[in-house]
């Protein structure tokens, strides 16, 4: 069977195709449920996780540029909360727009709309649903981070529609997914600085390496549905970029560090990342999808290891 061909749905209760074997929403969550969750991806939390790195590390680095010295709890609550709703919200508004593309792709004609699980219309709802949800958490800060929140969804809104005109959608991606880190910077000071757009900057530059990896595994069928990517746009390059993005993300989060006076623990932690991300590289086969999807999936390892390596600077320094 072609890529391009319109692809049947999974027959086992409209699990989705590239969802881990054994995930908690096929097996534990309402049947009602099932077809949200998955459009959600609570099925594939990944996403969230790398939404969510930047809103704790800002956090934790604004903590420390003002001289607290224990992580606020309750701000690095909120966040998490409002990343896996964010999240879901941004792929069930990318899955109503690809819903055509989607259903001509055998890893993606399972998902809940083009496999008839649920109507655009209900999707729709759905995602204005998250989006509210996502404002009761960002109401709980000061106004200056609502109007710095809030101002991210018009990026949201137009991610789904750069791979069909630009080789450089995961630059957008980049800019969308990690607004978290001037977000979580405006909650704890009330404004911005330069070490919130070190690390805004530098975590854009990690998410177009990890997300070109992650484009290697769709390279064959974005060619034949007419998509674009980094991961066409560089090719057997690849190796050479993914140097040059996660190289200038160590470097901007060094300076993001050192602007917000950051101590030994973050430059041990931040030391023990860079040896991470050259890993990745070292070893990653744009050929192996398999390969390319362990490595993509094992950034919510570089984001906690640096959110332990702050959260430490800031007891040491307490």
């Amino acid at each position: 069977m072609s890529p391009s061909e319109p692809v049947a749905s999974s027959p086992v209760e409209g699990r989705v195709a590239d969802a881990a074997a054994g995930n908690w929403v096929d097996h534990y969550a309402p049947r009602w449920m099932r077809p949200y969750a998955r459009l959600a991806r609570f099925d594939r939390p990944i996403g969230a996780w790398l939404l969510l790195m930047p809103c704790w590390w800002s956090t934790l680095l604004a903590q420390k540029h003002v001289g607290q010295t224990a992580p606020n709890l309750w701000f690095m609550a909120l966040f998490l909360i409002g990343a896996f709703v964010m999240r879901g919200a941004g792929c069930t508004w990318n899955d109503i727009v690809d819903r055509d593309y989607d259903a001509r792709v055998r890893r993606t004609a399972s998902r809940p709309i083009p496999s008839g699980q649920v109507t655009a219309r209900q999707a729709l709802v759905f995602a204005v649903g998250l989006c509210l949800c996502g404002l009761a958490v960002l109401l709980q800060f000061n106004w200056f981070t609502v109007a710095v929140g809030a101002a991210s969804l018009a990026l949201v809104a137009v991610y789904p529609f750069s791979k069909r005109y630009t080789y450089w959608p995961q630059v957008v991606l980049g800019l969308t997914f990690k607004w978290g880190a001037l977000v979580g910077w405006a909650a704890v000071t009330g404004g911005l600085a330069p070490a919130a757009f070190a690390l805004y900057a530098g975590s854009v530059l990690w998410t177009i390496g990890y997300d070109t990896i992650y484009a290697h595994q769709d390279k064959e069928d974005d060619l034949l549905l007419g998509l674009k990517s980094t991961a066409l746009r560089f090719g057997a390059e690849t190796y050479r970029w993914l140097v040059g993005f996660y190289g200038g993300a160590v470097l901007l989060w060094l300076f993001a560090g050192a602007f917000a006076g950051s101590g030994v623990a973050f430059y041990v932690g931040l030391a023990a990342v860079s040896c991470h991300l050259g890993w990745q590289v070292a070893t990653l086969d744009i050929e192996d999808a398999s390969g390319c999807l362990v490595r993509f999936k094992s950034n919510r390892d570089v984001g906690l290891l640096l959110t332990a390596a702050m959260a430490l600077d800031l007891v040491v320094a307490g």
